[in-house]
């Protein structure tokens, strides 16, 4: 019979997490993010100063900003690993709302445990506490439940034995992967409880691979010999489910063209001759070709989001069907797929098996090698500056990209960069992570982080407007203190460059947007080197493209952060490529520029096709 250990619930809480480990023999849960406060500090405070390093602990500056570099390692671990992350009661625990919601949209594990109100209630209202005048069960914790895909509060030591396995059981689950919360009263952090020792054994958690139903396959591959023009898309499912190898060895096999959302680009390197680069709002000209043409659209770990599909105007073949490999049925079945629910390994290699020989013909092999001669053109550095010439964007990419290396991540979230990248980065396998799902402004800098945690040997090259910067970049202090070195360009064009493009296109007049079209009294000249400089870390502003790309190289002998900092300007966007995006016009006004954008806007509805 099992003997019983005392602790305290915030003390076991830990040490089992600390013993839960993944399929390569270490923990799961690679340690805690923590900013203490009175709804944390006593009881989890004193639980991880005592565990030490067996599960350490960093100390962030923000409690979203600390978040998302979670987020970033979880998502660069391919969701092998994750990290728990600690808050008081109150704003602490708000500030983690928004990357829960980011955790939730990507499908990432992530474990956060916000502080709350005492169970017991003897001092009610506590300092920070929201009451709900309806409903005395009502904590401001209940703020996760949407943005969870587990969430739980524990207001007994007890309610650890299940809710904790329970937790677990989420964020190693491959189709209901995602964010945990398990909001911790405050008062019970502090109880001790007699634990069962055999609940403080190690445990290996393995995330399986579901095999798909036969008669699922059978579908499935009914549909591709009825095909004659199919093309892939390849999502964020394909890195992890560890596919990649197995999609290209799939589509060479059957000589089927890919293309590649933000979340799965980087799955196939560029070069490969299949690789027909990104489909939809921010797609290749030779992808967006191949998509309308295509009679079948096989997605492989794809949840088909409107960027994916040019707000489903790309797929434009009359005859069209749509196949959706998935491991969540949610996902499989959306639009009227034909659903294969599976891991996307085992489903290629089943799917594979049954085509055997059959092989379709040549794609647009012309379309692609054109498609690579025009983004040449627009990435190329300029020529003899002119006074005043500012780069743009797509040059900015093409500067990384001329000394980029097998080893660099480009990474990025929010605001011109994504469709940008997307569109005209060349990828090395592995060498690309974008927060498409939620594109969340300030990822940026705490991702890059985050990655460079999970990846140490990678280059990690994070692409950031002036806007992001400035919404969150605290945890650049924070990689500085722990000496963990990657690279920002910060693209500065004065405003939201890329949102102010998108009111134009909507009809509407430049307005709040650029610093030129808000109600200030002062243009403000924000000094970003002098900024990022004060954080500790290495920064410089660079006149031109020939100096970005010599300062991208001088970065990679530093162990600190660098930031190189480049003025852009704000008219052009990408320039080439893309498609149309489903952003509401409005019905009436009074400008001609109005009435032309919403003449534009209803011709494009016509044209989509949902199911």
């Amino acid at each position: 019979m099992t003997g019983t250990i005392r602790l305290t619930a915030a003390q076991a809480m830990f040490r089992w997490l600390a013993v839960q480990m993944g399929e390569d023999g270490e923990r799961f849960i690679e340690g805690v993010w923590a900013i203490f406060g009175h709804g944390n500090v006593a009881g989890i405070g004193e639980a991880l100063h005592g565990i030490g390093d067996n599960l350490p602990t960093w100390r962030g500056q923000n409690e979203q900003t600390m978040a998302h570099a979670a987020i970033a390692y979880a998502k660069t671990k391919r969701r092998r690993k994750a990290m728990a992350i600690t808050s008081s009661i109150g704003p602490g625990a708000t500030n983690m709302v928004t990357a829960a919601a980011l955790a939730h949209v990507n499908r990432l594990p992530v474990l956060f445990v916000p502080g709350d109100v005492f169970a017991n209630r003897r001092p009610d209202p506590v300092l920070q506490q929201i009451e709900d005048f309806d409903d005395g069960t009502v904590t401001v914790t209940d703020c996760f439940r949407p943005v969870s895909r587990y969430f739980d509060r524990i207001t007994r030591p007890e309610h650890l034995l299940t809710a904790l396995p329970r937790a677990m059981q989420v964020m190693t689950d491959p189709a209901n992967c995602g964010p945990v919360t398990l909001a911790f009263c405050q008062d019970v952090q502090a109880e001790a409880h007699d634990w069962p020792e055999s609940f403080l054994e190690p445990k290996t958690w393995r995330i399986r691979r579901p095999e798909p139903d036969p008669r699922e396959v059978d579908d499935v591959v009914a549909a591709l010999k009825a095909s004659t023009n199919p093309v892939i898309v390849a999502g964020g499912g394909v890195l992890y489910s560890g596919a990649e190898g197995d999609l290209l060895a799939f589509a060479r096999a059957h000589n089927i063209p890919i293309v590649e959302t933000q979340a799965g680009k980087g799955a196939i390197a560029w070069q490969e001759r299949l690789n027909f680069g990104s489909p939809g709002v921010t797609g290749t000209d030779c992808g967006n070709k191949i998509a309308a043409k295509a009679d079948l659209i096989f997605g492989v770990g794809t949840r088909f989001q409107d960027f994916t599909t040019g707000s489903w105007t790309i797929f434009s073949n009359p005859n069209r069907k749509l196949v959706s490999i998935n491991l969540a049925g949610y996902d499989a079945a959306k639009h009227g797929a034909i659903p294969l629910v599976s891991d996307a390994k085992v489903a290629l290699s089943r799917i594979s098996a049954a085509l055997g020989s059959h092989r379709f013909a040549d794609p647009d092999f012309a379309a692609r090698e054109a498609w690579f001669k025009a983004t040449d053109a627009v990435t190329a550095a300029p020529g003899t500056p002119q006074p005043n010439f500012l780069p743009s964007d797509a040059q900015v990419i093409g500067a990384v990209q001329r000394v980029a290396g097998p080893k660099t991540v480009a990474m990025c979230a929010a605001g011109t960069m994504p469709g940008a990248l997307q569109v005209l980065w060349r990828a090395a396998a592995g060498g690309y992570h974008m927060e498409y799902g939620y594109s969340c402004m300030g990822y940026e800098v705490a991702g890059a982080f985050g990655i460079k945690l999970a990846a140490p040997e990678k280059e990690v090259v994070c692409f950031v407007g002036d806007g992001s910067y400035m919404m969150a970049n605290s945890e650049l202090a924070t990689a500085v203190m722990l000496r963990v070195p990657f690279t920002i360009v910060l693209t500065d064009n004065r405003g939201y460059g890329c949102i102010n493009r998108l009111q134009q296109e909507c009809g509407g007049a430049e307005f709040n947007n650029m610093y030129k079209d808000c109600k200030v009294e002062t243009q403000p000249e924000i000094d970003f080197v002098a900024h990022a400089g004060s954080m500790g870390a290495y920064a410089v502003k660079v006149a031109d493209i020939a100096q970005l790309e010599t300062e991208i190289v001088s970065a990679r002998s530093r162990d600190t952060p660098t930031v190189i900092v480049i003025d852009t300007e704000a008219e052009t966007g990408t320039g080439i490529g893309g498609a149309w995006w489903d952003v509401a016009v409005p019905q009436v006004g009074d400008t001609e520029k109005l009435k032309k954008a919403r003449a534009h806007y209803e011709a494009n509805v016509a044209r989509q096709r949902i199911n």
